[in-house]
């Protein structure tokens, strides 16, 4: 018998999508599913950006240049800047996808067996990428008791060893929706110089910060430039999350070499997306303050629904667009899974991600927690908060 890998026996199925047969099988029954599971916006693509795919003139889909192409990196590069983060087109590599920018940092400041720190509950293919890159994660543990605040310097300092090499932190934060201000990302600062460590930020949802308060970039930081990478995307920026386009910022000459170098090994990003992303950089600000005003009304009526629930405990994110439930149940993997096979009201269920899977230490994963993503209209947000609360009950009855 021909044996895998032992990275790819390793590999966890993704929580977000592993009960997707459920859910097919659930619609093959004529069972309607509210899919609350996954970060997948059905907010409209810019038309700025649909017409310039629509609109394309080249004659030849050519490979683009390893870094990505320099037009886009350019606009880029000014976008970021007129955010007050200060970087040039040189200090960008667009990726395929966040995730591919992401893999690539982990790759190209670790060797196999060094460790990086990250808060969780965290975005679940952290694990994979890590798995991958032969890293080691070493989670430290926010608890929804606090709304997933960030743990204390004290916390971390704990885990530091000779082989940690990074903290990671997504922020706002996928899975809780929680949004690190400027004193938790100063206090990550000051660990990375005592410790020579580098400071890597997904910040793909910094444009989604509700209740009056500011994303603070990693890349805003002074005196931290040799330490600081910061990883971007398209995909929920613009609604974009086919497209597949990330980028890697950061001022540190030498990830930029590693990375520009990993990029040419996969030759290029696709062309397609990097011509969407540019284009996407027009966008108006109307369309901005119009999304960020229905998320805010999606995440009011969720997490006001969620906190009328008997049993339920649910902190009001700041930002990003999903929130972390604790529901009155006694296994969160369960209850996903018997939502899809067994449960329906008015011919409907709901679908949801058990964040056992956002979890990466068994010791201090939740069993009862979901991940919910308010990505769907507010009617249909209705509906599924309404089905939820039924669906507790005869969970806990049956």
């Amino acid at each position: 018998m021909l044996n895998l890998s032992k990275i790819a026996e390793a590999l966890p199925a993704s929580p977000i999508r592993k009960l997707v047969p459920y859910a097919i099988a659930a619609k093959s029954r004529g069972t309607k599913v509210y899919h609350l599971n996954i970060g997948q916006p059905d907010i409209e693509t810019p038309e700025v950006a649909l017409e310039a795919v629509k609109n394309i003139n080249e004659k030849v889909f050519e490979y683009t240049h390893s870094a990505g192409i320099e037009s886009y990196r350019v606009k880029l590069a000014d976008f970021y800047s007129k955010r007050g983060l200060n970087v040039s087109a040189d200090n960008i590599i667009i990726t395929t996808g966040g995730s591919e920018a992401l893999f690539f940092s982990m790759l190209a400041i670790c060797n196999a067996g060094d460790e990086i720190i990250i808060p969780e509950p965290f975005y679940a293919n952290y694990n994979s990428f890590a798995l991958e890159a032969g890293v080691r994660i070493v989670p430290i543990t926010a608890s929804i008791s606090n709304g997933f605040a960030l743990p204390s310097a004290e916390a971390f300092e704990a885990l530091i060893n000779e082989r940690t090499r990074a903290i990671l932190i997504c922020n706002p934060n996928n899975p809780t929706g929680y949004l690190y201000n400027k004193a938790e990302i100063e206090a990550l600062r000051d660990l990375a110089i005592k410790y020579n460590l580098y400071l890597l930020a997904d910040e793909v949802y910094s444009d989604f910060c509700y209740d009056g308060k500011e994303h603070f970039s990693v890349l805003q930081l002074e005196g931290v430039d040799q330490n600081v990478i910061m990883c971007d995307s398209v995909s929920k920026r613009y609604s974009m999350c086919g497209v597949r386009i990330g980028a890697i910022i950061t001022r540190n000459c030498a990830v930029l070499d590693a990375v520009l170098r990993m990029g040419q090994a996969r030759l290029c990003a696709p062309l397609l997306g990097q011509i969407a992303g540019e284009a996407a950089i027009d966008t108006p600000k109307s369309y901005f303050d119009g999304v960020k005003s229905e998320y805010v009304a999606r995440r009011d009526y969720v997490i006001d629904a969620l906190q009328r629930m008997e049993g339920v405990v649910a902190p009001r994110p700041a930002g990003a667009f999903y929130a972390i439930a604790a529901l009155p149940v006694d296994n969160a993997e369960k209850f996903a899974q018997w939502l899809l096979e067994e449960f329906s009201y008015k011919g409907a269920t709901v679908m949801v991600a058990p964040a056992q899977g956002f979890y990466s230490n068994p010791k201090t994963c939740v069993q009862n927690e979901v991940r919910i993503a308010y990505v769907l209209n507010l009617e249909d947000l209705r509906a599924a908060m309404e089905a939820l609360e039924i669906a507790i009950k005869e969970y806990n009855n049956k």
